[in-house]
């Protein structure tokens, strides 16, 4: 998995110019801090960012510290706060999805010593809510509250299952036209993009086959509330030596099964027949 920077961010001035009238002070306090997550630590960068003047942008900077949003390192870089902390601990808490997946994520992670995945999606990427590292000493770069594409990762296709009007649209906007990632597998046109979707919708199982990092594969399934609309993915993911073919279609139902388990919890019923 690579790392969250490649994942398109949103500008901050458009973030700005949409805010509803009489909500703009609202709108840049809230375009510097994400600033600052995108890695604008000093007053000039965010400035630049989020197209607010210095005066201005230092006032908000002071209340921002102030507040616990923001904190200033010795050199006088900016970076998150510890009430962003606090604020993002008791979101996650506060999703069923989270608290229900919990012990399921557990057995399943004991079960194939590989790392394990929570996400959803968020703002047209995937979100991780949660990760249990597998016992077999690789490292992978994914953390809780990091972001990554829908079209290169198996847990964010298995999100797009049931969403084929936006594959097409999703594949293009994280590939941009004429430029490759370097990866030998990643799928690089879009009708080949839409025969992969259509067969992991088929069968309820997605996977990445180093699309996102060379040497890395995952299985992954989605999870789905009392409606049947899916609301979040996991996924089991690995290194190629752990992770050859035949181990990849082994793990599927194992995989769809925990989904099933995590979608029970939220009240789904099994499908009749």
């Amino acid at each position: 998995m690579t790392a969250p920077s490649e994942a398109p961010a949103p500008r901050a001035r458009d973030e700005i110019a949409a805010a509803p009238p009489g909500t703009q002070t609202l709108a840049r306090g809230i375009a510097v801090v994400n600033a600052v997550a995108r890695g604008r630590t000093r007053l000039r960068e965010i400035s630049a960012e989020t197209g607010v003047g210095r005066s201005t942008t230092h006032r908000l900077l002071q209340l921002l510290l102030a507040t616990g949003y923001l904190r200033q390192h010795d050199d006088g870089a900016y970076a998150l706060g510890p009430a962003l902390i606090e604020l993002g601990y008791q979101a996650l808490q506060e999703n069923p999805v989270t608290g229900v997946a919990a012990p399921v994520l557990r057995t399943l992670a004991e079960r194939v010593h590989d790392t394990v995945h929570l996400a959803i999606e968020d703002r047209g990427q995937v979100l991780y809510l949660d990760k249990i590292p597998g016992t077999r000493g690789a490292v992978m770069r994914s953390q809780i509250g990091h972001r990554m594409p829908l079209t290169r990762t198996g847990i964010g296709k298995a999100l797009l299952l049931d969403s084929p009007g936006r594959w097409s649209e999703r594949f293009v906007a994280e590939r941009p036209a004429g430029a490759g990632h370097g990866l030998a597998q990643d799928v690089l046109t879009v009708e080949a993009f839409v025969q992969v979707m259509e067969t992991s919708a088929e069968r309820g199982v997605a996977f990445d086959l180093e699309e996102n990092e060379p040497g890395i594969l995952c299985v992954a399934a989605p999870v789905r509330d009392i409606s049947g609309a899916i609301v979040a993915a996991i996924s089991v993911t690995a290194t190629r030596p752990y992770m050859p073919p035949e181990r990849l279609e082994t793990l599927a139902p194992v995989v769809r099964d925990a989904a099933g388990r995590i979608s029970a919890g939220l009240g789904r019923r099994p499908a009749l027949g």
